[in-house]
């Protein structure tokens, strides 16, 4: 596993969607996307890939944990420590629209409010084995 991101960096983009193929499809047409299928059991979410191949963001279906998620496009903001921010949210006259929700290998995350009504995610990565005993790789 590598080392958590530093808190306040932008680690991924996605949209989640009840018609993700054909939003899929909106978004290779227009800016030229490709994607890979990530297996969801009965159903696929996609990455969305730069003509060079980066990975750039996913779109998804709103199915299962993703239920719940508004139909827009979400920046996932790294933070250290998940539960202290949400508080932080609360008390600054935020919001939380959905969450803590864990993604099993990856972390945990949460969607919020701001006191503007915009909406991110909060990520808090896994920590790695070597960086909870106080080794960083």
């Amino acid at each position: 596993m590598e080392a958590k991101p530093p808190a306040g960096t932008i680690g991924w983009h996605d949209l989640t969607v009840s018609n993700a193929e054909t939003i899929r499809d909106f978004y290779r047409a227009v800016v030229g996307w490709h994607f890979e299928s990530v297996p969801m059991g009965d159903y696929e979410d996609y990455s969305m890939l730069t003509a060079a191949g980066e990975c750039i963001a996913g779109i998804c279906h709103s199915r299962g944990g993703n239920a719940d998620l508004p139909p827009q496009w979400l920046m996932y903001i790294h933070v250290d420590n998940l539960d202290q921010s949400l508080q932080e949210v609360r008390d600054a006259n935020g919001g939380i629209v959905t969450g803590p929700k864990t993604m099993p290998g990856y972390g945990r995350y949460a969607v919020i409010r701001d006191p503007a009504g915009a909406v991110c995610t909060l990520f808090e990565a896994e920590t790695s084995e070597e960086e909870s005993n106080g080794k960083k790789e």
